[in-house]
């Protein structure tokens, strides 16, 4: 635990923290928004089942997180509940958006961990087990900007567009990129269905999640483009 604490869970709490002490000192500074993560919502223990819908009353227990030694949940789940006790201490207006696996095109060199995951899903080996919840990176950004910028936009904002299986992002993939020589048996994939993410507060703030197919057929372009996939 005290390697976990020190790389992953201390600086995601130290680092919010640090930039909300920044943000109390400056007066013309009227509403701060926390990128979080969906993560921070879904370990309550209650089974994820089709006829779930996870909103932003969802919060992540702790010791849920702990029993599955899912130190990046606990890190996130820590680092929100800092800065909504540092904003209501300090007065601050605070806004958290909660993305979950961001696709779409990069814009920096580097491959972050969401577009990882589609890349090993490609190569066959995933490292994050299903079901995926994929939201744009584009729809990411409106949700931010959306954020500071109405007037009305408060709390917790979930973002994701679809909860969707690793073979049904493979069955797309061998219809339109049939170059990539993906497994077969994605092929004969029928759908399974899902726990749900609500959208409705995410569409208040007049967010239109763009569809899945385009975020993933984005992805793989920016992928190759970028020099990671090659086919």
């Amino acid at each position: 635990m005290n390697q976990f604490q020190a790389e992953i869970i201390d600086p995601a709490v130290k680092g919010t923290l640090n930039v909300l002490r920044s943000c109390a000192r400056v007066d013309s500074i009227k509403r701060v928004v926390v990128t979080s993560s969906i993560i921070s919502t879904l370990f309550t223990g209650t089974p994820l089942t089709p006829d779930v819908i996870v909103d932003e009353m969802w919060f992540s227990d702790l010791d849920v997180c702990k029993e599955l030694k899912h130190w990046y949940a606990i890190s996130k789940t820590l680092a929100e509940q800092a800065a909504w006790k540092f904003a209501e201490e300090n007065g601050i207006d605070l806004v958290t958006i909660h993305p979950g696996l961001v696709l779409g095109p990069l814009l920096q060199p580097n491959l972050n961990l969401s577009m990882e995951m589609i890349l090993k899903l490609i190569q066959g080996s995933p490292i994050y087990p299903s079901p995926y919840r994929l939201v744009d990176v584009r729809d990411v950004a409106h949700a931010h900007i959306q954020a500071l910028e109405v007037p009305m936009a408060n709390g917790r904002y979930m973002m994701v567009g679809r909860v969707t299986h690793d073979n049904e992002i493979l069955k797309f993939l061998c219809q339109n990129y049939p170059a990539m020589h993906l497994p077969e048996k994605s092929e004969d994939y029928k759908y399974e269905p899902t726990y749900h993410v609500s959208q409705e507060r995410a569409k208040s703030l007049g967010i239109n999640f763009m569809p899945w197919e385009l975020s993933v057929k984005d992805a793989i372009e920016s992928l190759k483009e970028k020099g990671f996939l090659h086919f």
